[in-house]
């Protein structure tokens, strides 16, 4: 009997969605696309977007999903934030905050600065190291392409939250137990090593 492929939920309120499930396919994972409740079912792990993230705030409840989802990820269901997704998950933001208010989930335990690295026209890409044994993978190539997009910052960290990239010196990624937390867009690459690390937490 053939065996089941793995299901992995992608946030799809808002953001760049469809290149996480592009991703996604290059494991031959089924990327479900969560829009509603019901679409939780059945997940083995979560991508969390990035985008704008007060937007995504706003329709995490118009579509019902901030309570499900916040019940499945306190639960233990593996996840990937990136950027956007990074402050929706912090327990405290500081800085820019836009013209609303973003209500995060507060499952992270780690302070979040929006839009730390600037507006759209200071974006930019670097090499990072990766502490690929923090991620509990397998994988000697530590260095990964990182695009960074009117990024936020990880400011602080508390207890249980793991640095395990870096740009420079800056922490541009964190672990906390099933949780893993980027600040730019690994899911703008062609590298799927990020994501495969999640995949296997949910193993």
């Amino acid at each position: 009997m053939q065996a089941m492929r793995k299901r992995a939920g992608v946030l799809a309120l808002q953001g760049d969605f469809a290149a996480h499930a592009k991703l996604l396919a290059q494991l031959d994972v089924e990327a479900v696309e969560v829009r509603r409740p019901g679409d939780l079912a059945g997940l083995a792990a979560l991508m969390l977007p990035g985008g704008e993230s007060t937007t995504m705030s706003l329709l995490l409840d118009s579509a019902g999903l901030r309570e499900p989802l916040s019940d499945l990820i306190a639960g233990g269901l593996p996840v990937l934030a990136t950027c956007a997704g990074v402050i929706l998950l912090a327990d405290e933001l500081e800085g820019d905050s836009g013209s609303l208010p973003v209500t995060p989930l507060g499952l992270l335990k780690a302070t979040v600065n929006r839009n730390a690295y600037g507006r759209q026209v200071n974006s930019f890409e670097s090499a990072l190291n990766v502490d690929w044994a923090a991620l509990d993978a397998d994988n000697s190539a530590a260095q990964y392409h990182g695009v960074f997009i009117r990024a936020p910052q990880i400011s602080r960290w508390r207890p249980g939250v793991v640095p395990v990239a870096w740009q420079d010196d800056d922490v541009v990624a964190v672990r906390q137990d099933h949780i893993v937390a980027a600040t730019f867009h690994p899911e703008l690459t062609d590298d799927p090593r990020l994501h495969a690390a999640v995949l296997n937490l949910a193993n």
